[in-house]
């Protein structure tokens, strides 16, 4: 009897469906392999994974066989299963979700090359290399025993750039990562490296590829064609050890014998997952870790609220650096007799002149574009889309305005409120700030940084690159001077980690800085601005972890998200108190109409995860196990669907 999960995205269907094996498939049907199956419930065939093989029940219930078998090789290894159905039990959501994520797609001719290729030597880590990540290492005491025995810890970034042996620039962090890589695979075990994009793929794979042979160095990157992808994937099947590097879903990775898995940056949004069931790449290392053993790292040159609450319940291990090292963060004010409104105090002015006679200067800033922002120039009400009611922007100097949702040109806007037709630039985007320096500083080069115009590296010549926040590129022997601006207005937004969110900002920018060059921080004060200029960022965390306790927010509790129609939200909400009592009266904030559902969220203890996910998930089951005869002349759709989201990281009706 094989037992198959059914890929499917209903809810009814998380579970394993018994088949007989036909006597013709019976050597080919083996725990892993990708298979064909009927449904009777729908009539028809579907794809499915062979989860395992098991002895038919004494029932005379006669069972459905199995169609065919898709492919002989077995991707799916009962490590990756028990992973899947873990997460997914935890986030109220489908393993099959999970592996969707998790297995790319099969590429027949990809598949065949690595059939015949066989499996793959055992890397050998040259022992001048292994010697070489034990030195980096040593800036940590106790880092090396703690990957040797599966230890969790938290670790500080070194906050500074790099250059390999080649001239390559990278961050510090990236030697590091790379060093505890090359120790893992020396000592015959896999590592796996999630980071967040593409650009922080690129530097550790530079300060990895010249340490550890390139068979034993896997990418797994989303944006890679669909053979080359599943030609990675493969790989990680093989009993060789090696490293894997790649985004978010790379924590899934299956391979033997694993011995690290590392996290860079976790408070980067990039890896948090958007699709069903959304379980971030931190929880899930979490529980890879637990499942798997093997040591766990969270690297950063900040710490989120997440990782410092497991600090200090015990779970994870804060591991300072023998030597602290910190950038020269200077709090940057405007001056007795200076214009409050000047963007640029003259402090950072002073700063920016004098090391463009040495190198580059970075510049970050909030937006894009040019002007982002218009208002009426007579009565400030923001400017918005006569057609959409979106706001306007201007792409240049002297440009019609441009509605940031339609598209459309508003040549003949007119305000609503006083009816006048002049604007003003109420913010300048990363194109207007070049153009303004650019006066201020003529004869220099300035580059712009941005999403439309992507720059990685920038080399030791003066140049002003202006960059929006998370742009930044990476210049020879770092920054002679780092500019932030538009502090004040990024703690604008209505975020509820947005203080942690521009201190990790912040700090990924003051790390590009070369020794002892400037950073200036203009027009912020306070507790943010305090973590920064001393360098204290697990400090503010701490502080932050104190002040949400009392409100309960997250992450000191855990919120899950109920949204459908009113009548499946109050029956599952019931259902929940009933089936979880010791939650309190407060736990359950709304519902709240939005459109045509309603949404409330669920504040509940750590301890009382399982019951409450439980609940929840029930809820979603029956309630589609219900609507799947649907009233006649009724369209199902999101509207008719009750949905549940764990770990939502705010509190936002």
């Amino acid at each position: 009897m094989a037992r198959v999960l059914i890929d499917s995205p209903l809810p009814q269907l998380d579970r394993l469906f018994d088949y007989e094996i036909p006597a013709e498939l019976a050597a080919e049907a083996r725990p892993g392999v990708r298979v064909r199956v009927p449904l009777r419930s729908a009539g028809r065939v579907v794809d499915g994974l062979l989860v395992e093989l098991g002895e038919p029940d004494a029932s005379d219930r006669p069972l459905s066989q199995l169609e065919t078998v898709v492919s002989p090789v077995p991707v799916l290894t009962p490590r990756l299963y028990a992973l899947a159905r873990r997460a997914a039990d935890r986030a109220a959501g489908s393993a099959g979700d999970i592996l969707r994520l998790a297995i790319p797609k099969r590429m027949v001719r990809a598949e065949k090359a690595w059939l015949a290729a066989g499996s793959p030597p055992a890397p050998e880590v040259e022992p001048a290399d292994a010697a070489w990540a034990d030195e980096v290492l040593s800036a940590y005491p106790g880092l090396a025993t703690a990957l040797d025995e599966g230890e969790r810890v938290a670790v500080d970034a070194p906050p500074q750039p790099a250059r390999l042996a080649d001239g390559t620039a990278v961050g510090a962090w990236a030697i590091l990562l790379a060093a505890a890589a090359t120790r893992t695979l020396a000592a015959g075990r896999s590592a796996v490296i999630a980071v967040p994009d593409h650009r922080d793929r690129a530097q550790l794979e530079a300060a990895l590829s010249a340490r550890i042979p390139e068979d034993a160095l896997v990418r797994d990157d989303a944006k890679q064609s669909g053979p080359a992808r599943y030609a990675a994937f493969l790989r990680t099947l093989s009993s060789a050890p090696c490293v894997v590097i790649g985004n978010r879903s790379t924590v899934y990775a299956p391979v033997s014998e694993l011995g690290l898995v590392a996290l860079w940056d976790d408070g980067d949004p990039l890896l948090g997952e958007p699709l069903s069931p959304g379980v971030h790449a931190r929880d899930a290392a979490l529980l890879r870790q637990e499942l798997d053993g093997g040591a766990l790292v969270f690297a950063g040159h900040t710490r989120t609220t997440d990782v410092e609450r497991l600090v200090a319940v015990g779970w994870v291990r804060d591991l300072p650096a023998a030597r602290r090292v910190s950038p020269r963060v200077v709090l940057s004010a405007t001056r007795e007799g200076e214009s409050h409104a000047a963007r640029v105090p003259s402090s950072a002015f002073a700063a920016a002149r004098d090391a463009l006679a040495q190198g580059p200067v970075l510049v970050q800033v909030a937006r894009p574009g040019y002007a982002p922002v218009l208002v009426c120039a007579r009565c400030r009400h923001p400017a918005r889309c006569a057609h959409c009611g979106g706001p306007l922007h201007a792409a240049r100097q002297g440009a019609a305005p441009t509605c940031s949702w339609c598209g459309r040109t508003a040549h003949a806007w007119a305000c609503s409120e006083c009816s006048s037709t002049f604007l003003r630039m109420a913010s300048s985007g990363s194109e207007r700030t070049a153009d303004e320096l650019g006066r201020a500083f003529p004869g220099v080069r300035v580059i712009v940084a941005d999403g439309d115009h992507p720059v990685s590296e920038v080399d030791a010549r003066p140049a002003l690159v202006v960059a929006t926040r998370g742009a930044e590129p990476l210049a020879l022997d770092g920054y002679r001077a780092v500019i932030l601006l538009d502090g004040d207005r990024m703690l604008m937004a209505d975020d509820l980690r947005i203080a942690e969110s521009c201190l990790r900002w912040w700090s990924n920018a003051a790390a590009l800085a070369a020794p002892g060059a400037p950073v200036h921080l203009v027009g912020v004060t306070g507790d943010v601005a305090r973590a920064l200029a001393t360098w204290t960022q697990a400090a503010y965390a701490r502080a932050e972890l104190a002040d949400r306790a009392p409100l309960r927010m997250p992450p000191t509790v855990r919120v899950a998200a109920v949204q459908g129609p009113r009548r499946a939200v109050d029956a599952a909400l019931a259902a929940l108190r009933t089936a979880v009592p010791e939650l309190d009266a407060e736990a359950v904030l709304g519902p709240l109409a939005q459109d045509e559902t309603v949404r409330a969220l669920v504040r509940f203890d750590y301890g009382l995860g399982a019951r409450v996910v439980e609940s929840l998930r029930a809820s979603v089951v029956a309630h589609a196990v219900k609507g799947r005869r649907a009233a006649k002349g009724r369209t199902p759709g999101a509207a008719h669907t009750l949905k549940v989201r764990v770990d939502v990281p705010d509190l936002d009706l």
